[in-house]
């Protein structure tokens, strides 16, 4: 078992302490009571001894009482006890005007005391409202901050879902970003080839008509030189030929760069595109 505090030894000790001291208390307060009666007794004893001195110095006063007769006016016994009782009178009244005035001292304390114990009251109750009104604006702000945990809670979560959502948003963004850089990449290139197609075929068609035009240019020289000679056959047998010797009549077949063939008739009636 623990030993006990000092604060509890020391309450023990003062609790034994009083008890041995309030043991004697009645035996104590009998003892004083006796000491106060024995004092009045002395005070009496040492008044009657003094009257008593008073008549043996004067024996011609009688101090014997006899029946039937008045008691005398001188008589200092009869005096000193009539003194004593005078004084106990005059103290008992003393005490009495000191019970008195206690007793109003403490009618007006226990009037103020009244006085103090309602203002006590008052003040209570006005704090036992006011605790009371603390209380629920404690449970009323405390259901506000329950509510504003629920409300913030509710829009992390909200917040946690957009972000999500942004997140994805952000990757299919950047597929449709590499997808349409992917596109640009491949339009390029088609239009690229597109473009290299056109000039090629732009190129053919210089060709082309350069061929055109050198074998007009040709014709014109053959038909030139046929109008200024004197008419005779370069052959025997009857048909003549051209600058370049391809016979009239017959086609003229030339072959491209890019394969393709071009075919023309030396004929005079040749239109320009053969």
């Amino acid at each position: 078992m623990a030993e006990p505090s000092w604060q509890e030894l020391l309450r023990l000790r003062l609790s034994e302490r009083n008890a041995k001291q309030n043991a004697f208390a009645s035996i104590i307060e009998q003892y004083r009571r006796l000491a106060q009666q024995t004092k009045l007794l002395k005070e009496r004893n040492a008044s009657l001894l003094k009257a008593v001195g008073s008549v043996r110095a004067n024996p011609s006063s009688s101090t014997v009482h006899v029946p039937g007769t008045a008691p005398s006016e001188d008589n200092p016994v009869r005096a000193a006890y009539m003194a004593s009782l005078e004084s106990q009178i005059s103290s008992l009244r003393d005490e009495l005007a000191t019970v008195y005035k206690t007793q109003g001292q403490n009618a007006q304390r226990l009037l103020a005391m009244n006085e103090t114990l309602r203002e006590k009251e008052e003040a209570s109750r006005i704090e036992t409202e006011n605790l009371r009104k603390a209380r629920e604006e404690v449970a009323h702000l405390r259901r506000k901050v329950d509510q504003h945990a629920e409300l913030m809670a509710e829009k992390d979560r909200t917040a946690q879902i957009l972000h999500d959502e942004i997140n994805t948003l952000q990757l299919e963004l950047g597929q449709i970003d590499e997808r349409n850089q992917t596109l640009t990449r491949d339009n390029a290139k088609l239009l690229q080839r597109w473009l290299d197609d056109k000039q090629a075929q732009a190129n053919k068609m210089n060709e082309a008509n350069d061929f055109y035009e050198d074998m007009r240019s040709r014709h014109q020289a053959v038909l030139n030189w046929r109008d200024g000679g004197d008419g005779k056959p370069a052959s025997g047998n009857g048909t003549s030929l051209s600058g370049n010797g391809v016979r009239e009549g017959e086609t003229v077949e030339e072959t491209l760069t890019d394969g393709t063939k071009l075919q023309g008739e030396t004929s005079l009636d040749q239109t320009p595109n053969g």
